[in-house]
């Protein structure tokens, strides 16, 4: 995942807020379901426009990781204004960098996948300048982290500009293994189609 888009701008913005997310919300509350929290909408870009994929009530999983490391505002403050409902015209404030995540996954991942795989060289990615290792499918035993899921870790950085991102990305993969470790290696590799 990167952030921000390269393929989403204001225009294209406010055409999805305006055809898709605001109706998904007035539709639901003229349902007697008012929504309050994090909605997740999965969009795919077409000729057409853009299209939903799938809704999700939570974060999506990586794309909120190089969101995160964007985000100059409080996510609790936002999170509490949610809550509280006084949401209402508060701006989001971001980082003009570059952010990315890659995902390590365990062997088999997506379909059957291996548990219980030691990792190794995760103190030294954790401990480098600039990287964010988000956690998820690790379990740490008797002072060392295990595989314990499929989607393992998310290795993330925000740069000046994302050729220097994902460098730094795949330069702290590197130092990175467990057995049947595997991961995409064009994240950020953006094409002219």
């Amino acid at each position: 995942a990167i952030s921000p888009s390269p393929f989403i701008d204001k225009e294209l913005y406010s055409e999805i807020m305006r055809s898709i997310v605001f109706p998904t919300v007035t539709h639901m509350r003229e349902e007697g379901r008012k929504y309050k929290g994090v909605l997740y909408v999965g969009l795919m870009l077409t000729e057409e426009g853009p299209k939903v994929l799938e809704y999700n009530c939570r974060f999506g999983d990586p794309e909120t990781q190089p969101q995160v490391l964007r985000m100059e505002s409080d996510l609790v403050d936002i999170l509490l204004a949610i809550i509280e409902e006084d949401a209402q015209g508060k701006e989001i404030q971001w980082s003009p960098k570059a952010s990315g995540c890659v995902v390590l996954a365990s062997g088999g991942y997506p379909l059957a996948y291996e548990k219980g795989k030691r990792i190794e060289g995760l103190n030294q990615a954790s401990e480098t300048p600039g990287i964010a290792v988000f956690h998820a499918g690790t379990k740490f035993q008797e002072g060392e982290y295990y595989t314990n899921g499929g989607r393992v870790l998310g290795i993330c950085a925000s740069e000046e500009n994302l050729n220097v991102t994902m460098e730094k990305i795949y330069k702290s993969i590197s130092g990175i293994s467990f057995e049947g470790m595997h991961f995409r290696k064009d994240i950020g590799a953006l094409r002219e189609e």
